[in-house]
Formats: structure tokens, C-alpha cells, sequence
């Protein structure tokens, strides 16, 4: 989508409410964390469209602000919903560095106990994703490696040479993982079942099995 067509594209469809504002539930798309509550007004959408960064507007300076223009802490859009009232927006987001002014990962760092408030989680401190959050995204990038086929990137050039080369690849990574794991040196293994899992991803993406159909057949054998 152009700078024109974002300028005059029907925002219609959205309740915004008497002061012309919609709330936006924001998610960091590695986590799945939900980072923030914030608002935006039809300048501060059409600007996060347009931009590819988060812009909102602050009800209390009644202007908009650009989410990271101070700390550096931008969040990059990935996918903009709206819910099926039409009245919230959903903001999936990679988010650089901390959102929460607190200096945390996520504004919802505060959890209610029975004695009150209380901070869960340390300031400067980024929550890893999770093996199979990890597996998603890379599965992502890979399936997008094999409808552009950028040219110079490795994935491109294992789906050219055609699955012989790609299951010659798992089976060599493999052999390197039996290998690392014989050698008992925990970096050596982490690095080798990372290579055999990426290799293994391109396998699936080549022959059209998805990672969560595997991850569905996995749940079976849990005994």
C-alpha cells in the first residue's frame, strides 16, 4: 500500500469513540507478550501505516507521539487487526528494546496478589521465546525465502537445488548433532540441532507439511 492510497484508504469501519480515538491492545509478535494499552486517532493510524512504526495519541498531551522517538524502543508493525465490535485495535509489533517506561519488556509487569500490587520480573529484562514460538517464526521466514527466492540467501539457494540437496543436508546435520552430543559440549550441541532444525523446517516447507501439523502429531504421543 502507497503514501496515496493510505491517505484516502476507508477507515469507516472502525468505531472510534466521542473524541475520535480507538484503544490499541499492542503484542510483541516473538513472545506473544502484551506490551501496552494505548490510543489512536485516524492521523495516528494512517501515520502508523505509513511509517510501519506504532504511533499513537495521548490523551493527556493531546498530540500524537511516535512510540520509541525519545527512548529509540520503536515498534516495527507486523499486523494491524480490529476486533468483530469494530471498536479496538490489535497491534501485533516488534518491539526494540523495552515498551514500558518502567523500563520493563512489557507495561504489564505488576500482578495482584493478596498482598496488593506487586513488580513481577526485572527492569531491562526481555522475555525469550519459547522453542515452538522460536520454530514458528523461522518457519515464516523460510516459507517467505521460498515465494520471493531473494537472490544470495541460503534458503533460496537449497530450494533451487530441489529436495536431494536439502535432505543431504538434514542427513549431514544429523550426523553432526550425534557427533556433538558424543563430544558432551553444550554449545557445540545447541549450534547442531539449531542447523538440523532449520534444515529440517526447509524439508517440511519444500514437501508442504506445516510445523504445526507436526506439532499436532507430537501432542499424540504424549504417554
Amino acid at each position: 500500500m502507497d503514501a496515496n492510497q493510505i491517505e484516502t484508504f476507508d477507515l469507516s469501519g472502525i468505531r472510534w469513540d466521542s473524541h475520535g480515538l480507538v484503544p490499541a491492545i499492542v503484542q510483541d509478535v516473538e513472545t506473544k507478550d502484551v506490551l501496552m494499552l494505548a490510543y489512536m486517532n485516524e492521523e495516528s493510524l494512517r501515520r502508523t501505516l505509513r511509517e510501519r512504526k506504532a504511533c499513537y495519541y495521548s490523551r493527556s498531551r493531546q498530540s500524537l507521539w511516535l512510540k520509541g522517538e525519545t527512548s529509540g524502543h520503536f515498534q516495527e508493525i507486523v499486523d494491524i487487526k480490529f476486533d468483530c465490535d469494530q471498536d479496538a485495535l490489535l497491534l501485533i509489533v516488534q518491539q526494540s528494546g523495552m515498551a514500558c517506561h518502567e523500563n520493563h519488556f512489557s507495561c504489564f509487569h505488576y500482578e495482584l496478589t493478596g498482598e496488593g500490587f506487586k513488580v513481577t520480573g526485572k527492569p531491562e529484562e526481555r522475555p525469550e521465546p519459547t522453542l515452538g514460538r522460536a520454530l514458528e517464526l523461522l518457519t515464516d521466514v523460510i516459507h517467505s525465502r521460498n515465494l520471493a527466492r531473494p537472490e544470495g540467501a541460503y534458503t533460496t539457494y537449497l530450494f533451487e537445488k530441489g529436495i536431494d540437496k536439502i535432505l543431504k543436508k538434514v542427513g549431514e546435520e544429523s550426523a553432526e548433532v550425534i557427533i556433538a552430543a558424543k563430544n558432551a559440549d553444550p554449545e557445540e550441541i545447541k549450534s547442531e540441532v539449531s542447523d538440523l532444525f532449520y534444515h529440517v523446517l526447509v524439508m517440511l516447507e519444500e514437501r508442504g507439511v506445516g510445523v504445526k501439523e507436526v506439532g499436532k502429531e507430537l501432542l499424540k504421543r504424549r504417554k
